[in-house]
C-alpha cells in the first residue's frame, strides 16, 4: 500500500526541490543546483552552540566559540544542518510565511542527519513556542511542524504545549544578542505539571541566530526539572554579529 500511496501523492503533488521547487526524484530532496549551493555545517564548530568556526582556529579555540566561552547558555548542545544563507532562506521562508507546510518532512530529514545523536538521546521533543497572537496570525507554528516531522521519522515522543510565550515580544530580526536577551526576559514559561523531572529535552526550531530564544527556553525547562536541554534547528546563522 505504501508504494501505491506514494505514487498517488507524487501524481497529485510531483516531488519538488525544497529550495527552488524544480522537479526532483523524490519528496524532500534538493535539486543538484541547490545542493551545490547549500552550505552543510561540518567541523570545526562550537561544541556548545554549533556555530561554524574558522578553519584557522587553533585547537584550544575550536572547543567553544567566544560567546559560549564568555557566557555559557542554559542549553548543553545545539546543532543545525545548514548555514543560514540564501539557499536556506528559500527553504525556510515559504514554510514560515507562505503556508507551505508540506516541506517540513524534507527539512526534518536534513535535521536528522545533523542531530542524530541528540535525537536518539532525547526523551521528549519540544518546539520553540509562538505567542498566541502570532500563532493566530500565522495559523501554525513552523517549529511545531518540524518537531512533529522529526517525531515521525525517529519515533521520539513530542509535545506541543509544554512551552508557552507568556507575553508577545517584538520581532527579533535585526536585534543584537544583548537586545534579544532583554526582549525575551521572562517571556518563556513551562505549563504547570509538565512532568519534565529528569528528562532530556530536545528543542526544535527553524533557525538559530544568537541562541537567545533557545537559552530562555532552556532556562524555563531546567527550572521545571529537565535534566538536560539540547537544540536542533534546520539552519544556523554563521556570524550572529552581522544579523
Amino acid at each position: 500500500m505504501k508504494p501505491l500511496l506514494r505514487w498517488v501523492l507524487d501524481s497529485v503533488l510531483p516531488p519538488s526541490c525544497l529550495a527552488c521547487h524544480r522537479l526532483v526524484e523524490a519528496q524532500g530532496q534538493l535539486c543538484l543546483d541547490c545542493f551545490k549551493t547549500a552550505h552543510f555545517i561540518t567541523a570545526p564548530l562550537c561544541a556548545c552552540c554549533g556555530v561554524p568556526l574558522s578553519l584557522a582556529a587553533s585547537p584550544a579555540e575550536t572547543l567553544h566559540c567566544a560567546a559560549c566561552a564568555a557566557s555559557p547558555p542554559a542549553f548543553t548542545q545545539a546543532r543545525a544542518a545548514l548555514r543560514y544563507d540564501e539557499t536556506a532562506k528559500r527553504m525556510i521562508l515559504p514554510l514560515k510565511y507562505s503556508d507551505q507546510s508540506e516541506v517540513a518532512a524534507g527539512m526534518a530529514r536534513l535535521m536528522r542527519r545533523a542531530g542524530e545523536e541528540l535525537l536518539q538521546a532525547a526523551n521528549l521533543l519540544l518546539p520553540v513556542p509562538l505567542h498566541n497572537a502570532r500563532l493566530r496570525q500565522r495559523r501554525y507554528n513552523q517549529a511545531a511542524l518540524l518537531a512533529i516531522a522529526l517525531a515521525r521519522l525517529t519515533g521520539r515522543p513530542v509535545s506541543l504545549d509544554v512551552l508557552r510565550r507568556a507575553r508577545a515580544t517584538a520581532k527579533l530580526e535585526g536585534m543584537g544578542a544583548a537586545q534579544r536577551q532583554a526582549a525575551l526576559q521572562g517571556a518563556i514559561h513551562v505549563r504547570p505539571y509538565a512532568g519534565l523531572a529528569g528528562k532530556r529535552i530536545l528543542l526544535v526550531d527553524d533557525v538559530m541566530t544568537t541562541g537567545a530564544t533557545a537559552h530562555h527556553c532552556a532556562l524555563a525547562l531546567r527550572a521545571a526539572g529537565a535534566m538536560r536541554v539540547d537544540v536542533l534547528t534546520l539552519a544556523r546563522v554563521a556570524d550572529p554579529r552581522l544579523q
